[in-house]
């Protein structure tokens, strides 16, 4: 009889669903997750990744943080393999590359409604998603509002009326307005996103010269420094702590760098929204997570990286590193809304939040998007100085660009 109710009670238990025994360690799914150079910030990951794998005890999260610098090699590296990482940190400039190789997982739209949509849409490829924004950055304009007193000039808002009170801020101050950085990476092909100017069948045409010949008249005229050929936003960022130049269009973090190298400086430092051009649109730079096509547990990923990005994760690490969340009701919070008089960060924060307001139409990586940089700012440097008659220069871009894109 007491073995007869053993059995019973046995039978009960495996019918309910009920195990005695530890759960089989090949019952754990472990999703492999790789960031960039996010070891700074490795007790706020452990803690996501402590409470995702609570709530979700089926599930371990494997973090492997790797160097920027080899960030793509290795992914590119993993993705040919047959055990690519399940959730991979990326840029979305080398996501395009990826997905239009057909190396990544499409993501269900369905999913992702708690994003800013702009911000979406500006990830899709043919309509078809493949990646999940994790944090953004949008360049604010940096200026010395001491200089600016000086000159007796208003904060531009346009390119445009940055360039009309250049010769007023350097007859009056001896400092340059500006030196901008647009031969380096994809701050040129940006410019011109703002006046459409942005396929091989606008690049030169009326509007396009024009533009170009505005950078090319205030370096003729000495209101732009001659380095602006080959310098780089760090090189800025420098001639504007030694307060040589007055704006600078950059993320609001370069404002502790300011603070820590040129104090003096910084107490003359004020922000403003960044330049826009004839649209009206602003810039913003992305990060994201892809899934590739050959990871073991996606569906488990997708679900980790959707934990990451909500709005409580998204506003604790804007908190620690003062980026920008994509998660819409993160950017609801005081924290992304509200800032006190004489809090520079936090009202660069803030503008740099509401600037994700207006971005469309965004800038959209082309199939050979670094190959398109790189021409557009060699036929910019040659527009400088003055090779050749700027149209000439832009018919040999607009052809070399058509090329890029076949």
């Amino acid at each position: 009889m007491k073995r007869f109710g053993l059995i019973l009670l046995l039978t009960i238990f495996v019918f309910a669903g009920i195990t005695l025994f530890p759960k089989a360690d090949n019952d754990i799914r472990q999703v492999t997750f790789w960031t960039l150079q996010m070891g700074d910030f490795s007790p706020y990951i452990n803690e996501v990744i402590d409470r995702f794998e609570q709530v979700n005890p089926d599930i371990k999260i494997k973090w492997i943080d790797v160097p920027f610098s080899e960030g793509e090699k290795r992914t590119l590296a993993s993705i040919l393999s047959d055990n690519p990482p399940d959730l991979i940190n990326l840029n979305p400039d080398f996501t395009n590359l990826l997905a239009r190789r057909g190396a990544l997982w499409e993501i269900n739209s369905d999913k992702i409604n708690s994003y800013n949509p702009a911000i979406i849409e500006s990830l899709k490829i043919n309509d078809k998603l493949y990646s999940i924004p994790w944090y953004a950055t949008s360049a604010i304009t940096i200026y010395n509002k001491a200089l600016t007193d000086k000159a007796g000039v208003r904060i531009p808002k346009t390119y445009e009326e940055l360039g009309e009170i250049s010769k007023i801020i350097h007859d009056k101050t001896g400092a340059w307005a500006q030196l901008p950085n647009i031969t380096e990476n994809d701050t040129m092909a940006k410019i011109l996103n703002k006046y459409g100017l942005n396929s091989p069948e606008k690049i030169n045409g009326k509007e396009s010269v024009a533009l170009f010949d505005f950078y090319k008249d205030l370096y003729r005229k000495n209101l732009i420094p001659k380095e602006t050929v080959t310098q780089t936003q760090r090189e800025a960022l420098e001639k504007y702590m030694a307060e040589k130049i007055v704006f600078l269009q950059a993320g609001a973090n370069f404002l502790n760098l300011i603070k820590e190298n040129a104090p003096t400086t910084y107490k003359n430092t004020d922000v403003s929204a960044q330049l826009t051009g004839k649209l009206g649109q602003n810039d913003f730079s992305l990060m994201n997570f892809i899934i590739p096509k050959r990871a073991k547990y996606k569906d488990e990923a997708l679900q980790f990286a959707l934990f990451l990005t909500n709005e409580e994760n998204q506003l604790q690490l804007a908190k620690l590193t003062n980026v920008i969340a994509t998660n819409k009701q993160a950017l609801q919070d005081d924290f992304y809304t509200k800032y006190e008089q004489g809090d520079l960060m936090s009202k660069a924060r803030v503008i740099s939040a509401r600037q994700l307001n207006k971005i469309n139409p965004v800038f959209i990586p082309s199939r050979n998007q670094k190959e398109i940089n790189t021409i557009i700012n060699s036929a910019t440097q040659e527009i400088l100085l003055d090779k050749m008659q700027t149209q000439k220069i832009l018919d040999n871009l607009a052809r070399e660009w058509k090329l890029l894109e076949n």
